[in-house]
């Protein structure tokens, strides 16, 4: 087991529960202490940005997840997208860097990207917490 996010807290925004569970068993087996699943942008935005990362499907109810997106980098919280088109390269132009991990996934893609946004110095540091 590769305890690479330990400690760390992940909030999920995915509206396909198998796909957030998924992603939220990949992330605690890889050590995160706490994973916030969030199904909607009333769930998301409800709750406190208390998190290291996120993990943010592209679409949620119909609608592209890029407000939030921008609010997350605005509170200074890594994250990458998840989406069914990795390859529209141009639909992520405004988030330079930001990693784009393909559905379905494939091994531990979304934790290896996790990784990269939070390690841009060499160290992981959970944000302090609340």
């Amino acid at each position: 087991m590769n305890n690479s996010l330990d400690g760390l807290r992940i909030l999920v925004l995915e509206d396909e529960m198998l796909i957030a569970m998924d992603v939220e068993d990949m992330c605690r087996q890889s050590g995160a202490e706490h994973v916030t699943i969030a199904r909607s942008f009333d769930q998301a935005t409800e709750r406190q940005m208390d998190y290291d990362a996120a993990v943010i499907d592209v679409m949620i109810e119909g609608r592209p997840t890029f407000d939030f997106a921008h609010l997350l980098r605005q509170n200074g919280i890594p994250f990458v997208f998840a989406t069914g088109h990795a390859d529209d390269r141009q639909m992520f132009a405004d988030f330079p860097g930001v990693p784009v991990v393909a559905k379905p996934y494939s091994g531990n893609a979304v934790v290896t990207a996790l990784k990269t946004v939070l390690e841009p110095d060499g160290a992981l540091t959970p944000r302090s917490s609340p």
